[in-house]
């Protein structure tokens, strides 16, 4: 698989700030969420910063994907501010988010099965501004880089899970966004593929000049490619460090890691 930058990149799309888009931070400062009264997630804050693998961990529940839904505008936080650089981002749509650098995959796929893979990409380039023969090349581009080039003309249905899992990250680059939040990538992967992943993921940062946010269950992934990781619990921030540090934090073993403190 070629981890070079792919041969066509086109800069940001037509209308978006560049200072937005090439903000060096993307900021959660005491983020609450709230639903019918219950916490989902209770007074976090994180730094996600480009060129780095950011892991965020956590138990079913922990208010890991709501996190990442108020990071790109699918959820509205109940209090607290989403920084990008310097801009509050409040009331910002998810297209906003989009357009200004920052994009995510989500656990079901989403894909327009139906419609080939090149198309898939090329739709998300044509919505971010590129004429038609721009995203093509921009597609196929993308799709050589992750190794789906020799498969652009099947229909996203028909690709085995662990290639829609990779078209869905394709997807998520097109325009290398400052920020690129992936959630449960290694799902339902095998040892073998979950090494292809770990390999993809951590050539990220330094290709396409953004910062990973990984949700990821699989320890041996999140453990293996992340140069920080955030520990979520119950809603709220349990543990931030290294891999090492989290790996020795006795709460984060007891709560998470399932063993003894």
């Amino acid at each position: 698989m070629n981890r070079a930058m792919p041969a066509y990149v086109e800069p940001p799309a037509v209308g978006a700030d560049r200072s937005l888009t090439n903000a060096a931070v993307l900021a959660v400062q005491n983020l609450s969420v709230r639903f019918n009264g219950l916490a989902a997630i209770s007074d976090v804050s994180l730094v996600l910063a480009r060129q780095e693998v950011f892991g965020l961990i956590g138990p079913n529940g922990a208010g890991k994907t709501t996190l990442v839904n108020c990071l790109t505008g699918f959820q509205a936080p109940t209090e607290g501010r989403i920084l990008l650089g310097e801009a509050d981002t409040t009331g910002w749509p998810a297209a906003r988010f989009r357009s200004h650098g920052v994009a995510r995959t989500f656990q079901a796929g989403r894909l327009f099965k139906d419609m080939s893979v090149a198309e898939n990409v090329e739709v998300t380039a044509t919505g971010l501004g590129l004429s038609l023969r721009s995203a093509r090349l921009h597609a196929m581009a993308l799709l050589d880089w992750i190794g789906l080039a020799d498969k652009a003309g099947l229909k996203a249905g028909a690709l085995a899970y662990t290639d829609q899992r990779r078209l869905g990250i394709a997807r998520s680059l097109v325009l290398s966004p400052a920020f690129i939040l992936l959630d449960e990538p290694a799902a339902g992967m095998s040892d073998d593929e979950c090494e292809e992943l770990m390999a993809l993921v951590s050539s990220i940062p330094a290709t396409f000049s953004s910062g990973v946010l990984l949700i990821e269950h699989n320890m041996r992934v999140v453990m293996g490619i992340s140069d920080r990781i955030h520990v979520l619990d119950g809603g709220k921030t349990l543990a931030e460090g290294t891999p090492a540090d989290i790996q020795k934090h006795e709460a984060v073993m007891a709560a998470y890691l399932g063993m003894e403190a």
